[in-house]
C-alpha cells in the first residue's frame, strides 16, 4: 500500500470512528466534507517533511554537509544572484571554505560564537556557512542597531569577534572600545575602502587561502548543533539570541519548501533582511537544501520589485505584510502582470488588502505562514484561505499538538480551571497559540535562546496533565470551525512595526534617558492603513519642561527606525493603578484619537521633528494622506 492510500484509509477511519464518537451528528459530516482534501494534501506534505528530517538526523546531516551534496551534483548551477552577479553552488562553496579554514586558525573554539552585522548579499550567507563547517555559531545580527543595543546583542551571545561589513564600519567604530576583547574583522565590498582602527581585513586574509571544504572539521558536526543565532525581541526587554541548531533551520527551509511544493527549477525574490528568519532561513536557505536559485536584493523597494521580478525571471517572491502594502501603492505598470511569479509567500499580509494584492498582480497562490523564530508551533495556508495564516485538521490535532489557550486579556497568563489545568478554545475564541513541547521530534523542539531564563519564561508548564510543556507564542489568534487559524494581536510588552518586533520596555528606557529619566510609557497603536502597531510614547510632564527637538535627536541617535515613538502624548497627570503601576491599556485604548483628551500629542513626521497633532492633520492621518 502506498503512502497516499496510507494516509487515505486513516484519514477514512478517523472519519468514521468521529461520526460514531459525534453520535452522527450531521455538522462534523460536513467539516470532514469541506476540509478532507486540505487535511490529505496536508498530511502528505507534512510526513514528507518528517521523513526527511528523520533521514537526515539519523545520517548526521548538518546544513553545511546537504548543502555539500548539492554543490557535488550541480557545482555549476547558479546558487543566487545579486545585481545581475550569479554565484554558483562552487563558488559559494569555495567562499565559505575559505572563511572556515581561516578562523579555524584563530585563537578560537569549536562552538564559540562570531556576530555577523553586514548588509544582505551571497557572502553574507557563505560567511556563517563557513564558520558552521569548522564548529563556529553565527550571530545574525540587524543591521539597524546601534550603541547600546548592539553591544548587548553581540553579549548575550557570547561573541567572541565580530564580522562587520564596511558600510556597517560607522556603527562598529561607535562601540568598539567597550568591547575591548572583541576581535574585529572588516569584510569590504570594493577594494579602495579604508580599513577600521584595530580591524583585520578579511578580504586580504582569505584570498590567497585554499578553497578546499576542511571535511575532518565538517564532519565533526552534528544535526543538533549550533548554527547560528537569530534575534528576536520576544515579548519584553532587549533582543533575545534565539538558538537556531542544523535540523531546526531546516524544518523551517524545507517545510516551507514541502508544504507550498515549491520546485528545485525555480527562482526566489527574495528582498528582506538576511538577518531575519523569513529572509535568511526560508528564503535564502533554499539554495542550501533544496537547490533552488535565489536572486537577492541589499534592500526591499517598492518600484523595483516587479520590474526586478520580471527582469530575473523569477517564479516565487517573498513578502511581508507591509510590502504588499507598499506595492499596491505603487502606480500601475505593465510589469505587474507581465512577471511570472506564481506564488508569494510569507506573512502579514493583511485580509482587508489580500484580495485586491492578487486581483492587481495576478499571483495565483498566496502562502501565508505563522511561526516564532524560536517557537515550535508553525502554520502554513497551502490552499489560498484569504487570510488564514494556517490550518490544524480539527478531528485529528494530536498529529500536530498545537492549541489556543484561554487568556486573561488584562494579563495575558493562561486561565486555569477548577484543577489547575489550562482551558482550550473553542472555535471563534480568541486565545494564545502555543505548542507541545517534545525533545524528540524535530517539529516538536524548543531549542531556546542563549539566556537560559529567557527561554523558561517562553514555557508553560502542567498545562492539560502534570509534568507536561508547551512554548507559548505570545500571539493571540483565533481558529475558525474548519480548522483555519486566523492572527488577532500580541499578547505582553511588544508590538510589531515595518516587519520588526519592537520591545516596549526597551524604547522606554532610550526615551526616559533622553528626557531626564521622566516617566514614560510606551505602547503600539493602530494607524489606518499600515500593518502592525506604530510607536506612541506617553511622558509625564506637568511642568512642560520636555524638549521634542532633544527627543527627537535622541530616539534617531540610539533606536532604529521602526522603534521610534511615530506618536508622544504629554501627559499633566499620571494615570496609576492601585499597585502604582502606569494604566498603559487605557493609553493604548485611546491611542492619537485627540477627541478622547485633553493632552497634547505630537507626531513624528517625515523630516524627523516631532510636529503639534492638529485637528487638520489628525484628519489627515485617518484618512490615509499623511505617508507614514
Amino acid at each position: 500500500m502506498s503512502a497516499f492510500e496510507q494516509i487515505l484509509v486513516a484519514a477514512a477511519s478517523i472519519a468514521i470512528g468521529g461520526f460514531f464518537l459525534t453520535g452522527g451528528r450531521w455538522r462534523f459530516i460536513y467539516v470532514l466534507y469541506k476540509t478532507a482534501p486540505r487535511d490529505i494534501l496536508g498530511a502528505i506534505r507534512f510526513i514528507r517533511v518528517n521523513i526527511l528530517l528523520w533521514w537526515w538526523e539519523t545520517r548526521g546531516f548538518t546544513v553545511a554537509r546537504v548543502f555539500s551534496r548539492l554543490t557535488e551534483r550541480h557545482p555549476e548551477k547558479v546558487a543566487y544572484i545579486f545585481e545581475d552577479k550569479e554565484w554558483t553552488y562552487r563558488q559559494l562553496d569555495e567562499f565559505s571554505n575559505r572563511i572556515g579554514s581561516y578562523f579555524h586558525t584563530r585563537s578560537l573554539s569549536r562552538g564559540d560564537s562570531i556576530a555577523l552585522v553586514m548588509e544582505g548579499r551571497p557572502e553574507y550567507i557563505g560567511t556563517w556557512l563557513g564558520l558552521s563547517k569548522v564548529g563556529f555559531v553565527g550571530a545574525l545580527i540587524n543591521t539597524n542597531l546601534r550603541q547600546e543595543v548592539l553591544i548587548h546583542s553581540i553579549k548575550t551571545a557570547n561573541c567572541k569577534a565580530l564580522i562587520f561589513g564596511s558600510e556597517l564600519k560607522d556603527a562598529v567604530r561607535d562601540i568598539k572600545d567597550k568591547l575591548p576583547e572583541l576581535m574585529l574583522f572588516q569584510w569590504s565590498e570594493h577594494e579602495d575602502v579604508s580599513i577600521l582602527e584595530g580591524a583585520i581585513d578579511l578580504n586580504k586574509e582569505i584570498l590567497s587561502l585554499d578553497p578546499e571544504p576542511p571535511l575532518k572539521e565538517m564532519a565533526l558536526g552534528t544535526p543538533r548543533d549550533k548554527l547560528i543565532y537569530i534575534y528576536t525581541s520576544g515579548t519584553t526587554g532587549m533582543p533575545k539570541a534565539a538558538v537556531i541548531n542544523n535540523l531546526r533551520y531546516m524544518l523551517m527551509a524545507y517545510g516551507v519548501y514541502s508544504m507550498l511544493a515549491l520546485r528545485s527549477d525555480d527562482r526566489i525574490y527574495n528582498s528582506l533582511p538576511l538577518y531575519h528568519t523569513a529572509g535568511g532561513i526560508i528564503g535564502a536557505g533554499q539554495p542550501l537544501l533544496t537547490g533552488i536559485t535565489v536572486v537577492l536584493r541589499r534592500r526591499f523597494s517598492a518600484s523595483k520589485f516587479w520590474s526586478d521580478c520580471v527582469h530575473y525571471e523569477c517564479t516565487i517572491a517573498q513578502y511581508i505584510g507591509e510590502i504588499c502594502r507598499y506595492l499596491l501603492t505603487v502606480p500601475p505598470s505593465s510589469y505587474d502582470t507581465s512577471h511570472k511569479v506564481r506564488l508569494m509567500y510569507g506573512n502579514g499580509l493583511r485580509p482587508q488588502i489580500w484580495k485586491p494584492f492578487v486581483e492587481r498582480f495576478g499571483v495565483k497562490q498566496i502562502g501565508e505562514f505563522y511561526g516564532a523564530t524560536e517557537g515550535n508551533s508553525n502554520l502554513v495556508n497551502i490552499d489560498n484561505r484569504v487570510g488564514a495564516v494556517g490550518f490544524v485538521p480539527r478531528f485529528a490535532g494530536n498529529l500536530y499538538p498545537v492549541t489556543l489557550l484561554r487568556v486573561d486579556e488584562e494579563t495575558g497568563e493562561p486561565i486555569r480551571g477548577p484543577e489547575g489545568f489550562c482551558v482550550p478554545c473553542k472555535p471563534g475564541e480568541p486565545g494564545v497559540f502555543v505548542g507541545k513541547i517534545n525533545p524528540r521530534k524535530a517539529v516538536n523542539d524548543f531549542s531556546g535562546y542563549a539566556d537560559k531564563k529567557a527561554s523558561e519564561q517562553k514555557i508553560i508548564r502542567d498545562v492539560f496533565k502534570k509534568g507536561d510543556r508547551v512554548f507559548n507564542t505570545g500571539d493571540i489568534l483565533v481558529m475558525d470551525e474548519l480548522g483555519y487559524f486566523y492572527f488577532k494581536d500580541r499578547t505582553g510588552d511588544t508590538f510589531r512595526w515595518r516587519g520588526e518586533n519592537v520591545a516596549t520596555s526597551e524604547v522606554e528606557a532610550v526615551v526616559s534617558n533622553v528626557i531626564g529619566l521622566k516617566d514614560t510609557v510606551v505602547y503600539g497603536v493602530e494607524v489606518p492603513g499600515n500593518e502592525g502597531k506604530a510607536g506612541m510614547a506617553a511622558i509625564y510632564d506637568p511642568e512642560g519642561s520636555l524638549n521634542l527637538k532633544e527627543l527627537a535627536d535622541g530616539v534617531k541617535k540610539v533606536l532604529p527606525i521602526y522603534a521610534r515613538p511615530l506618536f508622544v502624548r504629554v501627559l499633566s497627570k499620571l494615570p496609576m493603578t492601585g499597585t502604582y503601576k502606569l494604566k498603559k491599556k487605557d493609553l493604548q485604548s485611546e491611542g492619537f484619537d485627540i477627541t478622547k483628551f485633553v493632552d497634547p500629542i505630537y507626531f513624528l513626521d517625515r523630516t524627523g521633528t516631532y510636529v503639534k497633532l492638529t485637528d487638520d492633520l489628525y484628519k489627515n492621518i485617518l484618512e490615509e494622506k499623511v505617508r507614514i
